[in-house]
């Protein structure tokens, strides 16, 4: 269950959100599902987060709801208790990781060397976030890796754009990638939901494998 192939296949991309406001977590949410992609990452960068990611997992379900951005186990159980239907970290270690692994729920640990890759394929896990994907090597570093560790799939997250990300997705061991493009915080300021559901309708058409 911990294993989040499936997360990985929802979305090109895998918008990387912060949300100041709760108020604009269930427009913004429903903006994205309109322009086609039905996944968030909801970092918990801010003290109102796990109530914006609570209002989205109540009242948008057709979204895919996670939370980002977990660096300790109680973040986890508090994102599980709001609603959280997966977990991302940034990076991860061995006790975060065997923490979130009894949790139940998919869960998508950073990783950013090959032998934090290794370290997580020990755990039974091959579906991993690699960040910062642009600062650790982009493509080729990915490309790279892939070459003596064919059997896991990464989402990419940090620095990517909708120009950079074809170059990403078109790696074999690249499922989709993450991205904070999608939702700018000028148009969330701005309540502009249709510009975000046509920022989503550019990531939706990117290719997916």
């Amino acid at each position: 269950m911990a294993n989040a192939p499936s997360v990985l296949h929802v979305s090109p991309v895998i918008p990387v959100v912060t949300i100041d406001d709760p108020q604009h977590a269930v427009p913004l949410a429903k903006a994205l599902a309109a322009g086609g992609v039905s996944i968030i990452e909801l970092t918990l960068r801010t003290e109102s987060a796990l109530t914006s990611l609570k209002l989205i997992a109540n009242e948008v379900p057709d979204i895919l709801v996670g939370a980002g951005t977990v660096l300790t186990p109680g973040q986890a159980d508090a994102a599980v208790a709001a609603g959280a239907q997966f977990l991302v970290s940034p990076g991860v270690t061995p006790s975060l990781l065997d923490y979130m692994l009894t949790l139940g729920i998919p869960v998508l640990p950073g990783v950013a060397t090959v032998g934090e890759v290794m370290a997580v394929l020990e755990r039974g896990l091959d579906t991993m976030k690699f960040f910062p994907a642009g600062p650790a090597g982009g493509p080729d570093y990915l490309a790279a890796i892939g070459a003596p560790i064919p059997q896991v799939q990464f989402c990419p997250t940090g620095g990517i754009s909708l120009a950079t990300a074809p170059a990403y997705l078109a790696l074999p061991n690249v499922s989709c990638v993450g991205g904070s493009w999608l939702t700018p915080r000028s148009a969330i300021d701005n309540q502009n939901w249709q510009q975000i559901t046509q920022l989503a309708e550019g990531a939706a058409a990117l290719r997916m494998k």
